[in-house]
């Protein structure tokens, strides 16, 4: 059986599922999958919304029987495979597979953490003591210990964070709850299904360890790997191939040393002559100092390049007492029978290691501090990661599919395959934009307005909020309001505020899942919200007819990723505008421009306020990546439109 024979006009899908209609950009798609699949080739295919790539890929890999990963951007798209592609596919098309889902650790409860827990002095305080109590009922009844089930338990609440899973709490087959340890089975799971559904992020961490031919404590091996939301790719591996150390990590760390050290009989905490006292109060100490002191040089919610061979005498010498007290810990960890003891041992010489990594440096990374409202933390993170992924995944891997409603630019796949390390030596990669099949030349309009201030302006906010209170005046709400970073977001929706937009929801008020879910059941709703609304929200119907950008997406200029990026590509000779900020914005545009329409039925307006779109000469480049919409710069054309939607 073929592909075609699923999903083409006379296939299974158009004989069983009432009201199938048959894509030839599915069907296109669809077919490229299963030529790399048939012969080991590399596939890069932007599918736009609406071509069906889910589909377009599951149906080969089910059919082609080889041992597949699917890595996912979010938790949202893996849960949609397992939940409803699949399925579908079962019931409609007869076709079955084994399929496990594997989620990062943090999503998983820790028996051994939650035992642990419970015998410290924290778990006996009546609040902690009744949330224990509700988790103790719900791990009687869970068969997978996926933490998104309990739901009677808020997800900020603190015990959460002590009661899971992670890297470094992990213990492997020297726990002594390893066989009932829920990571345990849903890995053997994966060992025995022919498809695993993964993240990124978790997909690159084993990556990073061992590669997709040796016995991995995370991944089984596998044939070939299909990236969905590849866009996100080059981002979340500098991330997994860097380090990092927070001031929250430290903090766990302290919190269960705590626990840990007390249960194998070294003092209370509460006791200042104990073993347990001595070493957590000692790294609390120098964490607070270490952190606060770098901190201090930065502003809040913001990320600076940091240089440790330019700290003063002050600064190493905390760098030099946090190093010192982990190494008690260390010490103390090794020292103490236990398993616990040991883990925290391992786990204060890990966080050594990553942070003398960062005061040391290496070639082609960058250092980096990140100050929150959360944590203070510090990163080192590679400048490329184009080599890593060309020597560790595409050429190891016979396989690989890498998709996305949004990859290319202006120049086609040159941007990704550049950043990433696809070139023709990792063997032959075939190329594909399929055009989204829905018809944005009569369903959509978009506005770009000339009459606006420059966004650098001290006006264009207050220019900005007269232009979206008249397009929503007439829309009736049903809009996004696309910012470009925080501070934006907060001063635009501010300014709606005053002009007493009705309706008005912000992002941060209630967490994202909520958010959406009473925008689409208001219908008549303005969100402002920044990037994390850009993509992977899906509105379909008239819920949502405008979408507003206040600005085009350039990445953040100082950011330190970006400067490092930027300058290696000076160094090569290269223009860091042409070969990264441009085609990063165009990308973007392209994601936040994808929120409109969802389905063939829906129409609406896209509004861009910052008019160099169209006074640049890179906005050319930016339009061409666009979907085919018609343009109007006319306020009263747009206004016209809208009414009609």
């Amino acid at each position: 059986m073929r592909a075609r024979d699923v999903l083409g006009p006379f296939g299974r899908l158009a004989r069983s599922l009432p009201g199938y209609e048959p894509r030839e950009a599915q069907l296109a798609m669809a077919e490229l999958v299963e030529r790399a699949l048939d012969g080991d080739r590399k596939v890069v295919v932007e599918a736009g919304t609406g071509t069906g790539k889910t589909l377009a890929y599951l149906v080969p890999a089910i059919l082609s029987g080889r041992k597949i990963i699917v890595s996912t951007a979010t938790r949202a798209l893996q849960d949609q495979i397992v939940s409803k592609d699949l399925p579908l596919l079962a019931e409609h098309a007869g076709l079955c597979a084994d399929v496990a889902v594997l989620k990062g650790l943090s999503n998983y409860l820790c028996r051994r953490r939650l035992a642990e827990l419970a015998r410290s002095e924290e778990g006996g305080r009546p609040a902690t003591r009744a949330t224990l109590e509700r988790i103790e009922r719900w791990r009687h009844e869970t068969e997978t210990g996926d933490l998104s089930e309990l739901v009677s338990i808020p997800e900020g609440d603190p015990v959460r964070a002590e009661i899971s899973s992670s890297s470094e709490t992990r213990l492997g087959r020297t726990c002594s709850y390893f066989d009932e340890c829920f990571v345990t089975r849903a890995r053997r799971d994966a060992d025995r299904a022919r498809i695993v559904v993964v993240n990124h992020a978790l997909f690159f961490a084993d990556l990073a360890l061992r590669g997709p031919k040796v016995e991995a404590a995370a991944l089984p091996a596998y044939d070939a790997v299909i990236f969905d939301e590849a866009h996100h790719l080059e981002d979340v591996a500098s991330q997994v191939f860097g380090v990092r150390v927070s001031s929250a990590r430290i903090g766990a760390l302290v919190r269960d040393a705590s626990r840990a050290f007390s249960s194998a009989g070294l003092g209370p905490l509460l006791d200042p002559r104990s073993e347990t006292r001595r070493v957590t109060h000692a790294i609390e100490r120098a964490s607070s100092a270490f952190f606060s002191g770098l901190a201090a040089g930065v502003g809040p919610e913001t990320r600076a390049e940091l240089d440790p061979r330019g700290w003063a005498d002050a600064e190493m010498a905390a760098y030099h007492a946090l190093d010192a007290s982990l190494e008690a810990a260390e010490q103390l960890g090794a020292a103490t029978p236990g398993e616990s003891a040991e883990a925290i041992g391992a786990r204060a010489a890990s966080a050594r290691a990553d942070l003398a990594a960062i005061v040391d440096g290496r070639r082609h990374a960058v250092a980096w501090i990140e100050s929150s409202a959360r944590a203070v933390s510090v990163s080192l993170t590679p400048v490329d990661v184009a080599d890593e992924l060309r020597e560790k995944l595409f050429e190891p891997v016979p396989v690989t599919v890498l998709t996305s409603a949004t990859l290319s630019t202006s120049s086609g796949f040159t941007f990704l395959r550049e950043r990433l390390g696809l070139d023709d030596a990792t063997g032959p990669v075939d190329e594909a934009c399929l055009p989204s099949p829905f018809d944005h030349a009569s369903a959509c309009v978009l506005y770009v307005p000339r009459d606006l201030p420059e966004v650098s302006a001290p006006g264009f906010v207050e220019a900005a909020a007269d232009r979206v209170a008249e397009l929503v005046g007439v829309s009736d709400g049903g809009a996004f309001v696309l910012c470009t970073s925080l501070r934006a977001m907060r001063a635009l929706h501010a300014a709606l505020a005053r002009r007493r937009v009705p309706r008005l929801l912000v992002q941060g008020d209630a967490p994202k899942s909520s958010l959406v879910s009473r925008f689409r059941a208001s219908g008549s709703s303005v969100l402002v919200a920044t990037m994390s609304f850009w993509e992977g929200v899906d509105v379909p119907g008239r819920a949502l007819r405008l979408v507003v950008i206040d600005r085009l997406p350039f990445p953040v200029p100082t950011d330190p990723q970006i400067v490092a990026r930027g300058r290696a590509l000076e160094e090569a000779g290269k223009s860091p505008f042409e070969r990264l900020h441009l085609p990063t914005a165009s990308i973007t545009l392209k994601q936040g421009f994808g929120r409109l329409l969802r389905a063939t039925t829906d129409r609406g307006v896209v509004a861009v306020l910052d008019r160099r779109l169209v006074t640049r000469g890179y906005g050319k480049a930016l339009l061409a990546a666009l979907p085919p919409a018609r343009m109007t710069h006319d306020l009263a054309d747009a206004l016209g439109f809208l009414s009609t939607c």
